[in-house]
């Protein structure tokens, strides 16, 4: 990102749809293609979030298309926030809590999870830990990712891709919160698939191979890949 623009400049120029937005009817329903459509990857803390910058790369192939990613501290550990920056520099950036913070110091100044709720066409939550789904069904908002889906109009859509290990997967609390993210949230539940985890585990509780999540993208908005739009 260029050093010599602030968080507010950054905001403006990558969530247009958010700064200075008059309300979320602007944007019901979605006005794809007249416009690029925008995928926000959310992404918590599974090993699984190695596969964030493979899903941001294959999905900025197709045409209009834009991607934001939101990424707990923890999710981080798994991949590179600077590579993906620096590969879509004005492009792409990875959003923390440390932004949200530093994005606002008084009453006018953008509050982030907002801006990036009033931008986002369609949310992929991709890894869903255990944790943050644990979070999503207590309602609780205590970082960026937990606070933008609480803060998100039930009109755009939410697919969520468990990921962790299989006996987290097995546990009794664990169906129950699908269900709960299903039946009450109207999210789109995908996987987990079975395969021998990152623990050495073997059982269901892998993500959703990360080409079948771009492609869930592409054929529910028919997008085209650059090549074929040109």
């Amino acid at each position: 990102m260029d050093p010599t623009e602030d968080l507010r400049q950054t905001i403006a120029r990558l969530l247009p749809n958010g700064l200075g937005a008059k309300g979320d009817e602007e944007r019901n329903p979605v006005v794809f293609p007249a416009r690029n459509l925008h995928v926000l990857l959310a992404v918590s803390g599974s090993v699984a979030s190695i596969k964030a910058p493979l899903i941001v790369r294959e999905l900025l192939k197709y045409d209009k298309v834009d991607v934001q990613v939101v990424a707990t501290k923890s999710a981080t550990h798994f991949f590179s926030a600077a590579e993906i920056e620096k590969e879509y520099a004005h492009r792409v950036r990875v959003w923390t809590d440390a932004d949200e913070w530093a994005g606002w110091n008084q009453i006018g100044d953008p509050v982030l999870h907002i801006e990036l709720r009033r931008w986002a066409d369609v949310v992929l939550v991709a890894p869903c830990s255990a944790n943050t789904l644990a979070k999503i069904t207590s309602g609780i908002c205590d970082n960026i990712l937990t606070s933008f889906l609480r803060a998100l109009p039930t009109f755009v859509p939410v697919h969520l891709f468990p990921a962790m290990n299989t006996h987290m997967y097995s546990h009794p609390l664990t169906a129950k919160q699908l269900k709960m993210v299903q039946e009450e949230l109207g999210y789109k539940v995908h996987g987990p698939i079975g395969k021998k985890l990152a623990c050495g585990d073997i059982g269901i509780g892998a993500m959703t191979e990360w080409s079948d999540i771009v492609q869930l993208v592409v054929d529910e908005y028919g997008l085209k890949h650059r090549d074929e739009a040109s």
